[in-house]
């Protein structure tokens, strides 16, 4: 689209390319004649004052200008509609992609819709399913009833999709209190890959004292840290009119890793939490290998010490023995040195004696004894 302004008004409004085109022309053409009527009057009237050949190339020159005036409006006529060919092409394609795209958004939103209003239809159908189901039973059958419908699902799938998976009825109330079920998931290796405490807390319609799912988040977080999961869930029925619980998985802001869903969000929630952990499989595995590296550390290392102290023990009491034994040695050395000097001393004794023996005469035996010196006297000279 072009503007064109009036003269005299002033007033602009806009007319076609083509048409602008044509008027263009006109003007040009209309400028043109003007140009060449003057110039031929100029010529007129120097033809007075000129020859018959000066007037003659004076128009082939004026020819061959009209030539190339019209040769030069071609030219800008033909750019100018090549121009307009190829930026209108440029906005074509351009108009092909958006609305390409604008087809392509509007999949992706039916598609969406499509969904949302398919997972709506399940939780309504679930909750009225539900409804009518536990209008008919009492409250602990109820309760009962909700944990029977999470296991026959979760049953009803696990060959096919939680084929490694453990699942089972948590027993160990030895803390002081428990959940309703454990998830865990090992890999080959024996490394953990996902663990998940579940809660299933239901009620009747009649009710008298209507429980809060915000009432029970402390007790499971709890359950959780004790029994080592990484995972807590709160599988409720409890408050079956809100929205905020009604809208799908609702991740707690009170306590982390801990999500509330409804019944219809069982296996789904295992699903992504699984998908998501199958990502850090690689370096869980790494973890526990370290752990594992750690644990063989602090084993020989206690086990070092073990023996460290039993090696202590053993010397102290080989010690105490050794030392025993010597002063023993010690007291049966100074024994044998006090029984030696007696000995030394006896033998010192008998050599007196036997000197003394050696030097006993008659005569000494006799001496101051008559009656003695008369006997041996007497023996001699018979």
């Amino acid at each position: 689209m072009n503007k064109i302004t009036c003269p005299n008004c002033q007033e602009q409004f806009k007319i076609e390319d083509k048409a602008y085109a044509e008027i263009l022309s006109q003007v040009r053409t209309q400028q043109f004649d003007q140009e060449l009527e003057t110039r031929i009057k100029e010529l007129e009237q120097a033809n007075k004052r000129t020859t018959q050949l000066e007037v003659d190339k004076a128009k082939q020159e004026a020819e061959i200008r009209i030539n190339e005036l019209k040769h030069s409006l071609a030219q800008a006529d033909t750019q100018k509609e090549l121009a307009v060919k190829n930026a209108t092409e440029a906005i074509k394609d351009e108009k092909s992609k958006l609305e390409l795209e604008i087809s392509k958004l509007e999949q992706k939103v039916q598609l969406t819709k499509s969904e949302h209003e398919r997972l709506l239809k399940m939780k309504d159908e679930e909750i009225e399913r539900i409804k009518d189901y536990k209008s008919q039973l009492s409250t602990k059958m109820i309760g009962e009833s909700l944990e029977q419908h999470c296991e026959n699902e979760f049953n009803r799938i696990r060959q096919t999709a939680f084929r490694n998976a453990q699942f089972h009825k948590d027993n160990d109330a030895s803390s002081g209190s428990k959940g309703d079920y454990i998830y865990r998931e090992l890999d080959e290796s024996g490394v953990e890959i996902i663990s998940i405490m579940f809660e299933m807390k239901n009620e009747g319609d009649e009710t008298a004292t209507k429980k809060k799912n915000s009432d029970f988040l402390k007790e499971l977080d709890k359950d959780r840290r004790q029994k080592n999961c990484e995972y807590a869930v709160l599988v409720s029925m409890l408050e079956k009119e809100s929205e905020y619980y009604n809208s799908g998985i609702v991740e707690s802001h009170e306590y982390e890793k801990m999500y509330i869903i409804r019944p219809q969000f069982f296996i789904p929630l295992i699903g992504i939490l699984r998908n998501a952990a199958m990502n850090t499989v690689e370096y869980k595995a790494e973890i526990h290998e370290m752990k594992q590296r750690e644990i063989d550390v602090t084993n020989f290392q206690e086990s070092l010490e073990e023996f460290k102290k039993a090696f202590s023990k053993n010397y102290t009491s080989a010690k105490n023995n050794f030392e025993k034994a010597i002063d023993e040695i010690d007291k049966s050395i100074n024994h044998l040195k006090k029984v030696k000097d007696a000995l030394l001393t006896t033998e010192n004794q008998l050599r007196l004696a036997n000197d003394k023996a050696d030097a006993l005469t008659i005569k000494k035996l006799t001496r101051g004894n008559p009656t003695m010196k008369d006997k041996f006297d007497a023996v001699e000279e018979g």
